[in-house]
């Protein structure tokens, strides 16, 4: 080999690995600058449906994997027995409004109760001043000679009468005036006792409202589990249901990989059930906390024995709107989201 074909070898060889060199701090830069992984599903905040009451599933208006509007029926619990009980707690409720119809009527018949006691007392004031002047004639006669002892006798005892009899009739209009208080109590306790049955109707009501098992949002639903005849417990979940249309990625990304990314970049992801297809979206939050530290058992790092392992934080991130592709997503796909980090 001449000299002139060693140099020239030499020089294509520095070319080559210059190349090379170019190609990987590309790479490099290019990976610094797009932080990928493949430890990302697609998820949503389900919600699970549980009834309010207990009770006989009597209809199911809904299949699995419908989609349903928030407010949509989707089963009927057997109502008989809360209808009833709706119908008991109306009767309680209109004795208890009777019962104070009858107390103001009773309130309105004391106040002439107490008028005709008073009367009365006012009668026997008049009774008694001439039942006293009769006494006192009648002693001035005996005194004079012109009248009787048994003639002044009776004036007195006529006199001792009237004084007793007004005596009655005084308490009597006291005990009167003191029975509106006892009726003003009674008043109260029936207007308590309306109170209660106006209650207890009102969530006797509330109860057959709950009678209906009705969506809180719109979606699509799973895990049905309703049946007809099938007996279900207050707060036991009987479905759930999927906001597809709010779906987003959960992305766990390495802790050395997220030096750069912040709230709102742009993301591409590709989904692997949709070959082809990708899928446009934005950093919406960083979880503050690694998953291990949520786990039940958290490591012990003051053993002595410590071995450093890389963490990895989850990234959620929402997917931007008018994507027709986003409707074929479902709950649980893998994804590898890539996050534009250069400007």
């Amino acid at each position: 080999m001449t000299k002139t074909s060693s140099v020239r070898l030499s020089w294509l060889i520095a070319v080559v690995v210059v190349i090379i060199l170019a190609v990987v701090a590309f790479w490099i830069l290019s990976g610094n600058s797009r932080p990928v992984t493949d430890d990302a599903f697609v998820s949503a905040d389900s919600t699970l449906v549980a009834p309010r009451i207990s009770g006989t599933i009597a209809e199911v208006y809904v299949q699995d994997n419908q989609s349903v509007k928030a407010g949509d029926v989707l089963a009927k619990i057997d109502d008989r027995d809360y209808r009833n009980a709706v119908q008991t707690a109306e009767a309680n409720l209109e004795t208890a409004n009777a019962q104070m119809l009858s107390l103001t009527a009773q309130l309105a018949k004391q106040q002439q109760t107490i008028l005709q006691a008073q009367a009365l007392v006012n009668s026997d004031a008049a009774s008694i001043a001439y039942a006293r002047q009769s006494a006192d004639r009648y002693k001035r006669l005996l005194q004079n000679g012109s009248g009787t002892a048994d003639a002044r006798d009776e004036s007195d005892a006529n006199l001792r009468a009237k004084l007793a009899s007004q005596q009655s009739d005084i308490a009597a209009a006291l005990g009167a005036e003191k029975q509106v208080d006892v009726l003003k109590a009674q008043q109260a306790q029936a207007k308590a006792g309306i109170d209660s049955a106006a209650t207890a109707l009102a969530q006797a009501q509330l109860n057959l409202s709950y009678t209906e098992i009705t969506a809180p949002v719109d979606g699509i639903v799973g895990q049905r589990s309703l049946r007809i005849g099938g007996y279900v417990s207050a707060g036991t979940r009987v479905l759930a249901i999927v906001p597809l249309r709010d779906a987003y990625i959960v992305a766990n990304y390495l802790e050395t990989q997220l030096g750069d990314v912040h709230t709102g970049q742009p993301v591409e992801i590709k989904v692997d059930a949709l070959p082809g297809v990708v899928l446009k979206g934005k950093v919406d939050s960083i979880s503050p906390a690694t998953g291990v530290t949520f786990s039940p058992i958290s490591p012990d790092n003051a053993t002595g024995n410590y071995t450093k392992v890389v963490q990895r934080l989850a990234v959620k991130i929402v997917l931007d709107a008018h994507q027709p592709d986003a409707r074929r997503l479902k709950v649980g796909m893998s994804v590898i989201p890539s996050i534009q980090t250069a400007p």
